[in-house]
């Protein structure tokens, strides 16, 4: 008999790590199609600071209506407790991974900093089996967006932000460079181009160099000692793990017919450079896919993906946990333990 109560993570008001508080919230409550995972570990991830301070990196017409309180989070793993009757493809024991209603729990439906989450069956997946449920929690938004971004779209929803659909180019035998190579995208991203075949570049700090190299790095460049973009060119791929205003810096590094992806678009105003030096600029925002996870899962089962975990907190430490993100060179991600096992 589950009980009517669980512990969680919630806010009340927007605000900096000291706004979370751990204590009882109302137990999730099924919907037709949806799953109940009694969770053993979060990932967390920038959306959700991002959620915390109220969305203030977005112009206001962008930011979303949130209803108080809040549960953060989307990335999960765990085990599966309950299924509605029209679930077939999932049963109570099964172990599981997710990222929970994203994008459409912007404004805070996905609810993952909690003992208990309901998950749409159609974004779980089994979780590999040969990784922790803190390395599984840790990848399902990082790894998708680079999969999504590289490799496979998934999906035909028109992104607002650009006339054209995105479309992932070819890697095999390309030089590609991934900036912000050690963070949650950036450091899956680099293994994904090497496993396509190719030749890969990897900024960060001079701390992450042999952690990059082990991933697979042919090159390195240590971004407090030397300008990527006075020392890149004819470069076919640049993957912007940071994103943000300074993308367009590495316009003139891509040699013509050459791609830049950045990961977080807002800001950039390199659209007329791109055009006259012939290079597509193209972003795509992260969406749930249980498909595309089973698939990633044997990536991470025989370890041609590896998952790096910077720390881990308890869940009531969470804000512990995010003030560790605010202090930035985050090499891989961070967790949440829910339930203390391996």
């Amino acid at each position: 008999m589950l009980p009517s109560t669980m512990k969680a993570v919630q806010q009340y008001v927007f605000g900096g790590p000291e706004v979370l508080r751990y204590e009882d919230a109302p137990l999730p409550q099924l919907q037709a199609g949806e799953v109940l995972v009694r969770v053993h570990a979060v990932g967390l991830n920038p959306p959700d600071w991002y959620l915390r301070d109220g969305y203030k990196m977005l112009p206001p017409e962008w930011q979303p209506e949130v209803a108080f309180p809040v549960i953060l989070g989307t990335d999960i793993s765990g085990v599966v407790d309950t299924v509605t009757d029209d679930v077939r493809d999932f049963a109570v024991g099964d172990e599981v991974y997710s990222m929970v209603r994203f994008p459409s729990g912007l404004a805070g439906g996905s609810r993952a900093y909690a003992q208990y989450v309901s998950v749409p069956a159609a974004e779980l997946a089994l979780k590999p089996k040969s990784i922790s449920h803190a390395q599984a929690a840790a990848a399902p938004m990082s790894l998708l967006t680079a999969w999504q971004f590289m490799i496979e779209l998934g999906h035909e929803i028109q992104n607002p932000l650009q006339p054209h659909q995105h479309a992932p180019v070819p890697l095999e035998d390309k030089t590609v460079v991934i900036n912000g190579a050690a963070g949650g995208v950036g450091h899956f991203a680099l293994q994904l181009a090497k496993w396509k075949g190719a030749r890969v570049i990897a900024i960060g700090s001079g701390g992450h160099e042999a952690f990059l190299r082990s991933l697979g790095a042919d090159e390195f460049i240590d971004y407090t000692k030397t300008a990527a973009e006075e020392v890149l060119r004819d470069v076919d791929l640049v993957i912007d793990a940071v994103g943000g205003p300074s993308s367009g810096r590495f316009l003139p590094t891509l040699k013509r017919g050459g791609a830049l992806f950045p990961v977080f678009p807002l800001g950039f105003s390199g659209a007329e450079d791109a055009e006259r030096l012939g290079v597509t600029v193209s972003t795509t925002q992260v969406r749930s896919s249980g498909a595309q996870l089973a698939r990633l899962a044997s990536l991470l089962d025989s370890g041609v993906v590896r998952v790096a975990i910077d720390s881990s907190f308890s869940l009531q430490d969470a804000a512990k946990a995010h003030e560790r993100a605010a202090r930035g060179h985050i090499r891989g991600k961070i967790v949440l333990s829910v339930i203390e096992q391996g």
